[in-house]
């Protein structure tokens, strides 16, 4: 094998290895769907719709403090002695979990396996694009979003299968959760074989073995410029102050802000992973047995995958706010029908299929649009200096509300059905389109440095507007 294909060997190891985080994150969100019937009928745990909604989101709730300080952390520890970290977390918090004695054990290890996928939601993507190349960056990324909804996926297709052998187990959920150790022994020992980021190098001052992992990955000549660039922007952010909540005072920087956080909620107020997590629950409450909706689950799972990738081709071919008020559409069309055929079909045996059809249309427009447009706006809106109180305040509430979501659907479910459950997020998606149609700008075509000036001058434009009119 020649040098440059043994280079490229070892990043297409790099990306396999670490993001199996992605995968880890993906699995442990995606297993509760199948576990929680089969929980709520174990006398250990003697679960009702609130303590079935604390053991769903109780999870989300320590990915929202994982998201916050995971950045923090890689930035002092490094991101691959991070991942490494993350990697015990997992493994540790999953053993917790399988082997639960009663619900408040559960809910304890099922926060600490928060912790852990919300630092592996911000950790490995920065390990991505820092180990990538500029020109295959973007494909790089967004290999840990494929690898997200092929462990849910994967999640789906295992609990089908262990509740259609074992279903008569009253532990069969322990099974379904202890799986995802396999995946974190791997991350581990992978992650002992790649090396550090070459830019957390840089920053810590450890320019020669920056170049010496830059010439594993890169030629020769390529590695040597690289470096030199490193230390350009290393150099060039030493200068830039960071900002504070203070800034928040100033109008354009309040208005980015508050438009990430917009996009952020935007994106859960869908109701997208009430599906993802209560899934079987729904299937369940439609009319399958619960080992058929676990097989009916599966098709949730293939369908963000696939359409993930269409979301992938979309964003280069489409505007983003076209996209995004398009897939806001077609969801809430679709919890509408959720909602109507559920009151006019009751007890019909054709309902729960219809349900699922619903469901699957539903997760092509948030998989395939909504999605894929979030994490590109979050990542386009935000100047270096605003990045990190921006991205932190935004994936903080887009974890909360995802928890609130996650909390509170059980119990929506139980006190007042699945028809007025989906009417309400049927509300919240009306307004979402609203927002989105008002509030949010195109981003489409314009460099970072245009869209900085946009936010700048936005308060200048919208006075000569209103002196025009």
């Amino acid at each position: 094998m020649s040098k440059q294909g043994s280079q490229n060997s070892f990043l297409r190891t790099i990306i396999l290895v670490s993001t199996f985080g992605g995968l880890l994150f993906g699995y442990d969100t995606g297993v509760i769907n199948g576990a929680l019937p089969y929980m709520a009928q174990a006398d250990q745990l003697n679960l009702n719709s609130f303590t079935e909604g604390l053991v769903a989101s109780s999870l989300l709730f320590g990915a929202a403090l994982g998201a916050m300080f995971g950045g923090r952390l890689s930035d002092d520890n490094g991101r691959r002695k991070n991942i490494l970290y993350l990697a015990v977390l997992f493994f540790i918090a999953t053993l917790g979990c399988t082997l639960a004695p009663n619900v408040t054990v559960m809910i304890i290890f099922r926060f600490l396996l928060g912790l852990a996928v919300g630092g592996a939601s911000v950790t490995v993507p920065t390990y991505l694009a820092e180990m990538s190349p500029a020109e295959k960056r973007g494909r790089m990324v967004t290999q840990n979003e494929l690898m997200i909804v092929s462990g849910q996926l994967l999640a789906f297709i295992f609990n089908a299968i262990l509740g259609n052998i074992m279903g008569d187990t009253s532990h069969v959920w322990r099974y379904m959760l202890v799986i995802a150790t396999l995946p974190a022994v791997f991350l581990f020992l992978g992650m002992l074989r790649v090396p550090e980021s070459p830019r957390w190098l840089v920053s810590k001052g450890k320019n020669v073995e920056a170049l010496q992992v830059l010439q594993q990955i890169r030629e020769a000549k390529r590695a040597k410029s690289e470096l030199i660039e490193i230390q350009v922007a290393c150099t060039q952010e030493e200068g830039i102050e960071r900002a504070t909540f203070k800034d928040l005072n100033v109008p354009w920087v309040r208005r980015i802000v508050f438009l990430g956080v917009g996009i952020a909620v935007v994106q859960q107020i869908t109701g997208v992973n009430s599906i993802m997590y209560y899934g079987t629950e729904i299937l369940k409450d439609a009319g399958f047995e619960t080992r058929a909706a676990l097989i009916g689950n599966i098709a949730n799972g293939a369908i963000s995958v696939l359409a993930t990738f269409v979301g992938i081709w979309l964003l280069g071919q489409v505007g983003r706010k076209p996209m995004l008020l398009t897939g806001l559409i077609g969801t809430t069309i679709s919890l509408l029908l959720i909602g109507v055929f559920s009151l006019v079909l009751e007890g019909s045996t054709s309902l729960p299929y219809v349900v699922l059809i619903l469901t699957v249309t539903f997760l092509a427009f948030q998989q395939g649009a909504i999605s894929p447009v979030t994490w590109l706006m979050l990542s386009e809106i935000f100047p270096l200096r605003l990045r990190g109180i921006g991205m932190g305040a935004t994936v903080f509430c887009l974890w909360i509300v995802n928890f609130l979501i996650g909390l509170m659907f059980p119990i929506l479910l139980d006190k007042v059905g699945l028809a007025a459950t989906f009417f309400v997020f049927v509300a919240l998606g009306l307004g979402a389109i609203t927002f989105v149609k008002k509030c949010l700008p195109e981003t489409k075509g314009l460099t970072l440095e245009q869209l900085e000036h946009k936010f700048r001058t936005y308060n200048e434009d919208y006075q000569d507007k209103l002196v025009d009119a």
